[in-house]
Order: C-alpha cells, then structure tokens, then sequence
C-alpha cells in the first residue's frame, strides 16, 4: 500500500513558490529528506484553497485566445508544473459515477477499474472532495518478466482506501498496484510526479486479478513508434537495424517491438508463423513467450 505520510503544517504556497522550492532542493523519492521536502511543499500547496480554483477560471476565460494543441489541459488532467527534469506537477479530476462525462464516457477514459504499477514515484495529496477510492496490492517487480499472461504469484491485495482530502500518500515504483474506483462526488487530487531519463525503458504493467497475471505493457516509449515507423516505410537501413534490434537490443520491450515490425511486413500466415519461430531463439524470455503466443493466435 502507498505510504502515508503525515505532514503538519498550516502555511499556505503560491503554485510557482511551491514548484521553485522543490527544484531548488532537488526531487529524488529515494532521498527521505528529499521526499520529506517535496511532501511538505505540497502540503502547503494544498492548504492554499484558491489557486486551481482561479488558475482554471482564468484558464476559461481566455480559452478562445489560446491555440488548443498549445495546452497542458486535457479533460481529467491540468498540468500545473511542466516536467524539469526532476518532476512535474499536475492536477487530477476524478468525477463520480453520476457526473455526465462517466455515463457518456465510461470509466475506463478515467483510469478507473484499470489495475497497474507505475515506473515512476509520484507524491499525491487530496485536495477537494471526499477523493477517489482504490483497491491496493505490491508486487515483487524483479520477478516479473512482462509477457501477456505470465503469471504473478507476488502479486497480493493490502486493502481499500480512498484519497480524503488532505492525505498525502507516497505511491513507491514498481511496488504499489492499485485498481482506482470512482469518487463519491467530484474530486480532485494534486501529484508531485518524479521523472527520470531512465524512466522510458522501465515498463509499467496492468494487471489481471481475477488470474494474477500480467495484461499488458502500459508504457511504450516514443522509440518503438519511431521503429515500427521506420521499418514500415522499409529503407535497406532501417531493416537493417530492425534486424539487429530484434536481435540484441537491451531493451527486451524493443527487440518486441521491432520483431512487431518486421512481422508486420510480413504476407501471409506462414511467413509470420516463420519469422516468429526464429524470435522464439532469439535469447529473450519476453520475445520468447509473446512470440508463442503471436504464433498461437495466427493458428487461429
């Protein structure tokens, strides 16, 4: 379950005094003090009731003005710090079953019933609303490979806790699961969320309960789109580096994906049936079993 970390303090901080006085200190959640400051400053953030509030009626009223691809808005998050290398702050809305946009939207656009890690620390506090409920588990993320399927026998349930205002908890990467369920009226929570250069070749898992197994792979980088791209368009060179990708890349998600690729300029089922054959030898236990599993699905 996410720590819970209690933090006494009354002063109030401005958005821009909150985010300049984490960066000044630095944001590593594996430091407790720096954990410690971080959670203090959201604390403060926090206790300041107006700054959303006036942040989203400014935001409004000059909507019209603005080039819409130009914002952070989106319609569950507002990002309230841009990413500096260290973190980014942002503020989460989490409507209830009764709101319009769930009945028309489902639950899943809001992340809710979806179980999964992160491959990131994230600080998170409550800040308006009886806040989000969620269904808690840890898993041993050292003992997961990642292919659709593989079973989790680590994976175990810790309980059932809802975000109330004013709770910080300290969501721990590649440790905490949790299956969010919806707020019992509108909510929103504010996230101090650390980022790292390495945080892009660290897979984020969803997880299936009901068989204690992996689902799916939740954090394709930008690198596999571009590589899927590249081979799609099939220069010399850039089958070339599919081949050597899928080969001995040491990112196992990449050598998938490029074995993707390649397959996908494949015709007929046998040619794919061939090619995933050889991606089963090809030394990974990841592209091993996805590549298993892609043969079984071409037999029908």
């Amino acid at each position: 379950m996410p720590r819970i970390l209690t933090v006494e303090d009354s002063a109030s901080a401005a958005l821009d005094e909150c985010a300049h006085a984490i960066t000044d200190f630095g944001f590593d959640p594996r430091e407790e003090d720096s954990l410690a400051n971080a959670a203090l400053w959201l604390r403060r953030l926090g206790n300041n009731r107006t700054f959303l509030g006036d942040l989203l009626v400014a935001e409004l009223a000059g909507r019209h003005r603005e080039d819409v691809l130009d914002s952070a808005y989106g319609p569950q998050v507002v990002m309230l710090a841009p990413p500096n290398g260290q973190f980014f702050i942002r503020a989460n809305l989490w409507p209830s079953l009764d709101e319009h946009m769930v009945r028309a939207s489902g639950g899943a656009s809001f992340v809710y019933g979806l179980p999964h890690d992160h491959n990131f620390d994230f600080l998170t506090l409550g800040y308006f609303g009886p806040g989000y409920w969620s269904d808690y588990y840890e898993v041993d993320y050292e003992a997961i490979t990642g292919w659709r399927g593989e079973p989790v026998p680590s994976l175990r349930f810790t309980g059932r806790e809802r975000l109330e205002e004013g709770r910080i908890q300290h969501y721990r990467a590649h440790v905490d699961v949790h299956a969010q369920l919806p707020a019992d009226s509108l909510s929103v929570s504010l996230n101090v969320m650390h980022t790292t250069g390495a945080q892009g070749w660290l897979d984020q898992y969803r997880f299936d309960l009901d068989r204690r197994e992996v689902g799916a792979i939740l954090s394709p980088g930008p690198s596999e789109a571009f590589l899927k791209v590249a081979i799609g368009l099939g220069s010399d060179e850039a089958l070339d580096l599919g081949h050597r990708f899928a080969r001995s890349h040491p990112s196992d998600r990449l050598r998938l994906g490029a074995w993707d690729a390649l397959a996908a300029r494949e015709v007929g089922a046998g040619a794919k049936d061939a090619l995933w054959r050889k991606a089963e030898g090809c030394g990974s236990r990841l592209v091993a079993m996805e590549a298993k599993a892609r043969r079984a699905e071409l037999i029908g």
